[in-house]
């Protein structure tokens, strides 16, 4: 199917449901079995089944399935936050002592994971994005995966993923990438060399920020040297599902950051329209950076798609003629960022992305507070930079409006 009929149909069993148009919210925490050998053989993982939410839900696992087929994986699974996902994507497979490789300019809340897993003796090195020289001269013998994000945010460094995944797998260890801000719509990573892709479905799969989530999806193609990850070694018999099976068995299973029910149902409805709103939104941004690019030259306008964007090129190559619905603007100071923020009367001011309404933030004291200032230079983010999440309003009305904004802080 292709993407919008996907999104609708793909991996559907309408029998199951008995004709609903969407899976049934499963409300329960537990589930009732025929015998106590049945429910034996659930827990230990060798008769299908749902014991416990927390493990598993039919809900939840009919998100999980159909964010498998949109992304072209062999397994997902769903987790409580974007943050979680990326917490169990990392730790199924590295231990104490071991390094990740990450490309800088990340989400300032990764940054902070990343430091995090430093008290567990996990480093990680920041490369800049593309620099593949940088990027050789970074492995050591204890590298264990490479780390990007798709288009970066806020900085909006787009990631040459074939090239970043040729160099992970010319050191035999795995590229996992955040594909939040492209989503499936834009960029399919699997198909190009990532190996597991995370998404904070919070965000454009969700669409209408009413639930808190994420999931990660394994391509089922690396193969895993069980001497450099000891802990997949229990999960070798289950082949390009070991990964999965690792984190379903212990670590997913273990956190209990799992996703409700209630929010996999939303994320399930919010899916349907991924491809409309994606269109949309990227055509809104693209317009709405144009028309400010081309109407206020004293602001410093960055978005993928303008040919003055330093990725332009690379998401030319990767994403065709659709380029993200996020821009962002310099003004000059973070007084004048403030006053641009404040001044805007349709754009909610909120620290989310991927909304149907349009939503602007000040990253540096946010999303970026509790980074280091070297780690915000490397992420693009400064004092007078605004971020803005493009919705689907009818663009003429964000033109206007920032156009009015934007004259009342230069009358200021």
């Amino acid at each position: 199917m292709r993407f919008n009929t996907g999104l609708l149909h793909d991996g559907v069993n309408r029998k199951e449901y008995h004709g609903a148009t969407l899976p049934p919210i499963c409300q329960s925490s537990a589930f009732d079995q025929e015998s106590a050998e049945g429910l034996e053989k659930i827990f230990e993982g060798t008769a299908p089944g749902y014991c416990y939410t927390r493990v598993g839900n039919p809900t939840i696992t009919a998100f999980e399935n159909r964010i498998t087929r949109l992304e072209g994986g062999v397994g997902s699974i769903a987790c409580a936050s974007g943050m979680a996902a990326i917490f169990n994507a990392i730790m199924g497979i590295v231990q104490s002592g071991d390094e990740i490789i990450s490309c800088a300019g990340l989400y300032g809340g990764t940054i902070d994971l990343f430091h995090d897993l430093e008290a567990f003796g996990i480093k990680s090195t920041f490369i800049e994005p593309n620099n593949t020289g940088a990027i050789e001269a970074a492995f050591t013998e204890r590298t264990r995966l490479v780390f990007a994000e798709t288009i970066s945010n806020p900085g909006l460094v787009v990631t040459d993923v074939e090239v970043l995944s040729e160099i992970a797998h010319k050191h035999d260890v795995p590229l996992i990438l955040d594909n939040t801000t492209a989503t499936a719509y834009l960029f399919k990573g699997l198909e190009h060399g990532a190996d597991v892709v995370v998404n904070s479905s919070s965000k454009y799969i969700n669409g209408s920020s009413n639930s808190i989530s994420g999931i990660l999806t394994l391509g089922g193609k690396f193969k895993w040297d069980i001497e450099k990850y000891p802990a997949l070694a229990e999960y070798k018999k289950f082949g390009p599902f070991a990964y999965i099976a690792r984190l379903r068995n212990s670590l997913f299973r273990d956190m209990g950051a799992c996703l409700s029910p209630q929010n996999a149902f939303l994320n399930l409805l919010g899916l349907e329209t991924l491809g409309l709103r994606m269109e949309r939104q990227c055509s809104n941004a693209l317009d709405l950076a144009r028309f400010l690019q081309k109407e206020f030259p004293d602001l410093v306008v960055n978005y993928p798609g303008l040919n003055s964007s330093t990725s332009h090129e690379i998401a030319k190559k990767q994403f065709g003629e659709k380029y993200g619905a996020i821009v962002t603007v310099r003004t000059g100071s973070k007084i004048s960022a403030y006053s641009l923020i404040n001044s805007l009367t349709i754009p909610y001011k909120l620290s989310n992305v991927g909304d149907t309404k349009t939503l602007v933030i000040h990253p540096a004291s946010t999303i970026s507070l509790h980074s280091t200032d070297k780690e915000r230079e490397d992420a693009g983010v400064y004092d007078d930079l605004v971020r803005i999440s493009v919705g689907i309003e009818d663009v003429e009305d964000l033109k206007e409006d920032f156009a009015n904004a934007v004259k009342l802080i230069s009358n200021s």
